[in-house]
């Protein structure tokens, strides 16, 4: 555990001097430290860092609810489930097209479908986390999609497990979905109703106390939310919603950042170690050739949901690189389709195609006023950033009151 900390802290230290992104540095760190490379071997079982690693991406996305409020979701509410639902249809129906396209079975086409259509909850949060992007207009949109991916994400899973399984049992399906949609429910009521007593509950002045309560809490959610079906991430980021606007909200969110920053490190870390190079060349192109396809549809996606909320080329091209990137629900589903036999080529695909995307996700979102320069409105690279004056911004000129009310 040591050396995968080292590892990661080295690897993005000497990357920092070029300014790359951490991300895709810790990925690299796993790859190389990891069993499928020649060398030296940290972690032999990637299994072994699991539980470290899950608790990562909670803590990640318990962060990032705790930078928002119930009523930031209310006010645009309608306008999110119209951006996400078009940023999943979009996705979604490209790779189910792309996955027929392959002509690898039905059942190929259906879990690529997935792989394709998701975003990484985990590395969108470190994205806007690490860019500064957190209070910035379109973060909220950026965060509307993500929930209605996780929503989508619980009927999806619960619908593709019994055809994964063989099984033709559509009543068990809607059960499960019903099941996890319920529990979401669930969590929203309480986020919006029980603030003031999981507050008084947790309120103390003494930092120790605070951080075992709130991390207790965050997991326990987390853990109840993966039985029920919903990921565990959005069960996490829903008790940060609701932590958020307690009196002790803004000593949680101080308490919190170390926590965030290292075991968030070891997911991406652990990420790597699942990662067997050796796989890739057999499928290519067809990795690259979905990343094509995913780049066309972000932006095309990220063009839409700017204008739903009224939004220039800034602010739309930013919500195209955040989103880029693809990861854990990825390699769930490689997991999963690698445990119901299907095509053999499927696993490194979706290898190839994730380790790509989560490299290229965070480095393309840092130049994201590169993007803005070509999109409608961008001005033809007349030298100004995203946000109408500095790069990688995401606001926009003629929106300044509203950014600043925002922030």
């Amino acid at each position: 555990m040591g050396g995968a900390f080292l590892a990661a802290a080295v690897l993005a230290r000497l990357g920092s001097r070029i300014e790359l992104p951490t991300i895709p540095l810790f990925i690299l760190a796993g790859i190389l430290l990891g069993p499928h490379t020649p060398g030296i071997v940290l972690v032999s079982d990637p299994h072994d860092l699991e539980m470290l690693s899950a608790l990562g991406l909670v803590l990640l996305l318990f962060y990032l609810g705790l930078e928002f409020h119930l009523d930031d979701l209310k006010a645009g509410g309608r306008k999110m489930a119209l951006a996400g639902g078009t940023y999943l249809a979009l996705n979604v129906g490209a790779g189910l097209g792309f996955g027929f396209a392959l002509g690898w079975g039905t059942s190929e086409a259906l879990v690529l479908a997935g792989v394709l259509g998701i975003s990484s909850s985990a590395i969108v949060t470190k994205v806007l986390v690490d860019l500064g992007r957190i209070g910035n207009p379109e973060t909220r949109p950026i965060l509307g999609i993500i929930v209605v991916e996780d929503i989508f994400l619980a009927l999806y899973l619960a619908a593709l497990q019994p055809i994964l399984s063989g099984a033709d049992s559509l009543s068990a399906a809607v059960m499960d979905g019903a099941k996890a949609f319920g529990f979401l429910l669930a969590l929203a009521v309480a986020a919006r109703y029980g603030t003031k007593l999981v507050g008084r509950f947790i309120a103390t002045k003494d930092d120790e106390l605070l951080v075992i309560s709130f991390l207790g809490i965050a997991v326990f959610v987390a853990g109840v939310s993966e039985w029920f079906g919903v990921a565990d991430a959005i069960g996490a980021f829903m008790v940060g919603l609701m932590l958020g606007g307690t009196t002790s909200g803004d000593r949680i969110r101080r308490l919190v950042h170390p926590l965030r920053d290292a075991f968030g490190a070891i997911f991406f870390f652990a990420f790597g170690l699942s990662i067997n190079p050796g796989d890739l060349p057999t499928v290519l192109w067809p990795v690259l050739a979905a990343v094509a396809v995913t780049l066309v549809m972000n932006v095309v996606a990220g063009v839409s949901a700017a204008r739903i909320n009224g939004f220039g080329a800034g602010p739309a091209a930013n919500i195209s690189t955040t989103l880029l990137a693809r990861g854990e629900f990825a390699l769930i589903l490689a997991t999963m389709a690698a445990g119901a036999s299907l095509d053999a080529r499927l696993a490194p695909f979706i290898a190839g195609y994730v380790l790509i995307l989560a490299v290229l996700g965070p480095l393309a979102a840092g130049r994201s006023h590169w993007l803005a320069r070509v999109l409608p409105g961008g001005r033809g690279g007349g030298g100004r950033g995203a946000d109408g004056g500095r790069p990688g911004g995401s606001g926009r000129a003629e929106e300044a009151p509203e950014a600043s009310a925002v922030r």
